[in-house]
């Protein structure tokens, strides 16, 4: 006859053992983040997309934007087609020639990726979400307004663009200290 004793030691014996098991698996895991692993047992080392991570187009290789790219045209059909946007709203036919709208929506499908993901405030980020999508529909009608009609894209025009004039940008790096607008001196 066994004593309440061997039983509790059986009990012990299997509670240490899976403890070993755990601390191996931790450990296995710390080493693949420092290694810059995902943890997904993937073969390649590719890391997986956290959802609502951060897209900077012009950072991206050839090879994320070729992943990233169809990923977000789908998504900015579905939210067209879902909040039943007009062409007054996003031009159909050229929206993504239109940067600053690329920018908006990018941020919008991040934002909507991280929304909908779940996690501590899960429940008030759809409805944050809303909100921002609201805004952002009014902004990106300001970013092309007038331009594009009927189909046919028209670049904005500018005098000069900000960017790519060295002699501008030697002139701006040049000024180390912007002097103040000038105020009239008091007469007293």
């Amino acid at each position: 006859m066994a004593s309440g004793f061997e039983d509790i030691f059986a009990e012990l014996t299997n509670i240490n053992a899976e403890q070993v098991l755990l601390a191996e698996r931790v450990k296995l895991l710390e080493e693949q983040l420092e290694g810059g692993g995902s943890g997904s047992g993937e073969a390649d080392g590719e890391q997986e997309r956290p959802a609502g991570a951060p897209v900077q187009w012009n950072e991206l290789d050839a090879e994320e934007r070729a992943v990233l790219w169809p990923q977000f045209v789908r998504w900015v059909i579905w939210v067209a087609d879902r909040y039943e946007m007009t062409t007054d709203q996003l031009p159909r036919q050229c929206w993504w020639k239109h940067g600053a709208v690329v920018e908006e929506l990018t941020a919008l499908w991040t934002s909507h990726e991280s929304a909908y993901a779940g996690g501590e405030d899960g429940g008030s980020a759809p409805y944050l979400w809303q909100d921002a999508l609201a805004r952002a529909v009014e902004r990106m009608g300001r970013h092309w307004l007038g331009a594009c009609r009927n189909g046919q894209h028209r670049a904005r025009h500018r005098d000069a663009p900000w960017g790519g004039d060295a002699d501008y940008l030697a002139l701006l790096l040049a000024d180390d200290e912007p002097e103040p607008d000038e105020r009239p001196a008091d007469d007293e």
